[in-house]
């Protein structure tokens, strides 16, 4: 498989990393004059020998033919062998590739940038039809489709009029196997046991697995193929963080220095628990004839996380639930603006038990029908989609001393360490014994809790044909494709929350409750007490969540969205001499219809009709014109060049019609913050040019540019509105005020270069047979930035999931039964949109990151053993940190280890 991934590099005085710059020799050593005098043509009269490629390189091959044929600029991803995607989710297979980078969530690779563009911008597709989504907005969580259960993916760098769902950064096409292209039956099977570097804490062990089969096989004659896989993971959640209240402000604090930046408070948690995700994939495929084809897939998932997050937390801004004396701070040391070291005077700390659990199903269907007639191809194809997530999050809080007490202070000795562990050592106390910790009026109160849910779905239909050039024509064209695709998309989201109060007069926790303690030594604090979260909530506490309090209201909502896709486009086919052109031109009219419902609260509203309803939408065109050419040159050298138009939809959250409203006892002036139904796309103009060299389907090298102008962005920002439609009966004296939304705004340009390579390494000398690399060092820069008043870390920020560098590298080696691989994949810093504590999206500065994998097998090609393989894989070797920050690298804002994960298996193919 093709595991050349990003990696961002162009200015002149760059210093490039050990990966771009050993990237950069191999394009210029495969360009150079010396080395095409080499090549040797054998003899038309040789024999022709026919050599049997399996495992890596087949994987490799597969994905470099797919990028040699296509007419767009495409990267993409091959499985070696059915089931033989090495990652645990596709995630990490497409972020190796040139212009993709991963963003880690709680250490799994979850969400793609494709070419520095966050992942609102980019669309996922399921063999050519649009995922429904279990978050918020319209990205797909990648970590939710195993590997095991999908053959490819194309990454569609460029659009073409007839590609359904197109995004404006890029699209990802998930594919499942086509059964009728096997030759015969065929059953593989891969179990795996995991093992995490972090030990067992708590309740979680370290321990884990994997197991997947999948069976393929054909029918009468041939002409009905089945294929059935099924796949299940089991992995221990297992962390240790830590966290600063956002965000870091300057402020006046007892024995802090005047404009020293710091923060409200402070936590160490230790978290556990676990994944689960069952995947099911299925293919019928009918064939009985070359006229028609008939092909029903479908894809099922359910998907589980629990964990909890057992935790050390101190308020350092002087909120001690009224205790006195104030927060104090002595012995202060200074990093940079920030503070670095100091003791933490006359604290409260808080032992927090806080515990998650999701469940994401997600449910796809599809029926695609193609008729061959004589001149014409004609397509039906039908889709369904589903996606449901339903959350528990709840939260535990204990003191130490029966009543808030000034015996219940303590000193802390403080040390804010970039790039590591802070540390949060207590002087005083020591907080492992739970009979000591009690339930009852810490200063946070007993709790609170959500339970968020959310529903997707969506309904296609697509009708397309394609005519056979003739006459004249043919001279130019190969044939023409007309199309229309129907999507009805609705998504809905429930919030209700509330306080988690007291049942009665309990003290301590039961021992019946009690997990084994966690130790957070590595924040310098001991082992503190874990427990149950769940029972206890449900024997000492009360919680009964509502989405009807007036702070609720705007939470819920329902977006729905009809579009209607229109597409003509011509497939060019022509010869200039020695020099081939392929590619197409076309253009897609795409009418939008898009409305939300929601509610918001009236409080001058009579008791029982304070809740009332909101509508809006609007309806919009847009006509996306697009080309693509593709001119093969000699020597397997191609030059392709596009142009488009694109668009991508608004996030599906800021498409909300909900609010908060309210009136000013002050200035009577109306206001509110919510969504805004009325939003235009994204739209944007892009021109893309790249040079690929082949080596017949073994070996490439290849440098892209790209330049998108981005006509319009959204942001943030606070308007002038008219709210005539809700102040009557309110004491507004007139209707308009600000409001708080997302609003189309100005754009900018950015633009990208990336250089990639795979190259098996005996084209260079035969003592390398076996040996091969794959490579990409990309560079992106972009005069975007984003104003957004709601963000912690500033109103002027770069464009959320832009790395300007973003380096993969890969080394391989495979001959006679034996393979052995090590990746790496490393981003520079960017803004990650990361959920924060109120289940809504904030913008951060992740640190960049550098994760290096490893693994080594063997199989068996003869003997009573043939079919079998063995493997041992290492991810994350360096257990490499999770870190964001501020703003600035000495702004901390969390930092997170989740160990290396070791897998031992084997797998067997008959």
């Amino acid at each position: 498989m093709t595991n050349s991934a990003s990696a961002r590099s162009t200015r002149t005085a760059l210093q490039l990393s050990p990966v771009a710059a050993g990237c950069a020799l191999f394009v210029a050593a495969l360009a150079a004059p010396a080395y095409a005098q080499a090549q040797s043509t054998p003899a038309a009269d040789a024999p022709v020998a026919t050599v049997t490629v399996s495992g890596i390189r087949r994987g490799i091959e597969d994905a470099i033919s797919v990028k040699k044929d296509s007419t767009s600029i495409v990267e993409a991803i091959s499985a070696e062998d059915i089931g033989k995607l090495p990652d645990v989710s596709i995630a990490e297979s497409i972020a190796r590739l040139p212009g993709l980078a991963a963003q880690r969530v709680a250490g799994r690779a979850q969400s793609i940038s494709v070419r520095g563009l966050s992942p609102d911008f980019s669309t996922t597709l399921l063999n050519g039809r649009e995922q429904v989504s279990t978050g918020d907005n319209r990205s797909v969580e990648f970590d939710q489709y195993p590997s095991e259960l999908l053959s490819g993916v194309t990454i569609y760098k460029t659009p073409d009029a007839g590609l359904i769902g197109q995004g404006l950064s890029g699209t990802l096409d998930l594919q499942t196997v086509r059964p009728l292209n096997f030759s015969k039956r065929t059953v593989a099977m891969n179990v795996r046991g995991e093992k995490n570097s972090l030990g067992k804490m708590a309740n979680t062990d370290d321990t884990g697995n994997r197991f997947s089969i999948s069976y393929i096989d054909q029918f009468l004659n041939r002409t009905l193929g089945v294929a059935i896989g099924f796949a299940h993971l089991e992995s221990p959640v297992l962390a240790q963080e830590t966290g600063i209240y956002e965000p870091w402000k300057t402020e006046g604090r007892p024995g802090v220095p005047a404009g020293t930046t710091v923060t409200d408070g402070i936590k160490a948690l230790s978290r556990t628990g676990y994944n689960r995700r069952d995947g099911l994939m299925g293919v019928v495929q009918y064939r009985p004839n070359k006229q028609w084809t008939s092909m029903i897939d479908m894809y099922a998932s359910i998907f589980k996380h629990q964990d909890t997050a057992n935790q050390f937390e101190i308020n350092l801004g002087g909120w001690n639930g009224g205790i006195d004396p104030a927060v104090a701070f002595t012995n202060v040391t200074k990093n940079g603006n920030a503070i670095s070291t100091a003791v933490a005077n006359n604290v409260y700390p808080l032992v927090r038990g806080m515990f998650t659990d999701r469940r994401d199903d997600i449910r796809a269907v599809g029926w695609n029908n193609e008729v061959r007639l004589d001149g014409m191809t004609l397509v039906a194809d039908v889709s369904y989609s589903r996606a449901k997530r339903d959350e528990l999050s709840l939260e535990n809080n204990l003191q130490l001393g029966a009543t808030n007490s000034a015996a219940s202070l303590d000193n802390i000795n403080l040390a804010f360490n970039t790039g590591a562990f802070p540390t949060m050592s207590p002087t005083r106390r020591t907080y492992s014994d739970p009979s000591q910790l009690y339930l009852k009026g810490t200063i946070y109160g007993s709790g609170y809790g959500k339970t968020p849910y959310v529903e997707d779905e969506l309904k296609s239909f697509k009708l397309a044909a394609n005519f056979a050039a003739t006459g004249a024509l043919e001279k130019w064209f190969s044939g023409f494709d007309v199309g229309v695709n129907y999507a009805d998309r609705e998504k809905a989201k429930d919030q209700p929350e509330g306080n988690i109060n007291m049942i009665g007069n309990p003290t301590a926790i039961g021992s019946q409750y009690l997990y084994s303690p966690v130790n957070l030594g590595f924040a310098g604090i001991g082992t503190i007490p874990a427990w149950n979260v769940p029972a206890v909530v449900g024997n000492y506490m009360s919680f009964k969540p509502t989405s009807t309090e007036s702070y609720l209201i705007s939470k819920s909502w329902l977006v729905s969205e009809k579009i209607t896709t229109a597409f003509v486009k011509a497939n060019i086919d022509h010869d200039f001499g020695d020099v081939t052109m392929r590619g197409n031109f076309g253009v897609q009219a795409q009418h939008t219809k898009q409305f939300s419902d929601a509610n918001y609260w009236d409080g001058t509203a009579a008791v029982g009709q304070q809740v009332k309803p909101v509508h809006d939408g609007k309806s919009y065109t847009d006509y996306l014109p697009s080309l693509n050419l593709a001119f093969g040159l000699a020597n397997e050298n191609t030059v392709r060049m596009a142009l488009a138009k694109q668009i991508a939809r608004p996030r599906i959250d800021q498409l909300r019609s909900a609010l908060d409203f309210g009136v000013s006892d002050v200035t009577f002036d109306p206001g509110a913050s919510g969504g805004n139904a009325r939003l235009d796309p994204w739209r944007a103009k892009a021109f893309d040019l790249s040079w690929e060299k082949y080596f017949g389907k073994k070996a490439y090298v290849a440098a892209a540019f790209f330049y998108k102008k981005l006509d319009t962005y959204i942001f943030t920002q606070t308007n002038t509105y008219d709210f005539s439609k809700f102040i009557p009966g309110t004491k507004a004296d007139t209707p308009f005020g600000n409001y708080t939304a997302p609003y189309n705004g100005n754009g900018g340009t950015m633009k990208g270069v990336e250089l990639s390579a795979s190259l098996p390494l005996n084209m260079f000398t035969p003592v390398l047979d076996g040996f091969g690399i794959l490579g990409s060092a990309s560079y992106n820069d972009s005069a975007i930035t984003i104003e957004d008043p709601s963000a912690s870390i500033g109103k002027a920020i770069p464009l959320p999931g832009l790395s300007k560098h973003v380096y993969n590298f890969t080394v391989y080696y495979e001959k006679n039964g034996f393979e052995t691989r090590i990746s790496q994949r490393k981003r520079s810093d960017f803004v990650g949109e990361i959920g924060n504590f109120a289940a809504e999206r904030s913008l951060r500065y992740v640190v960049g990151e550098n994760v290096i994998d490893f693994q080594i097998g063997y199989n068996f090609n003869d003997g009573p053993l043939k079919g079998l393989g063995l493997v041992l894989q290492a991810n994350n070797l360096r257990n490499a940190a999770y870190e964001t920050y501020n703003g600035n690298r000495n702004q901390q804002l969390e930092y997170q280890k989740y160990g290396r994960t070791i897998l031992l298996g084997a797998s067997y193919k008959f």
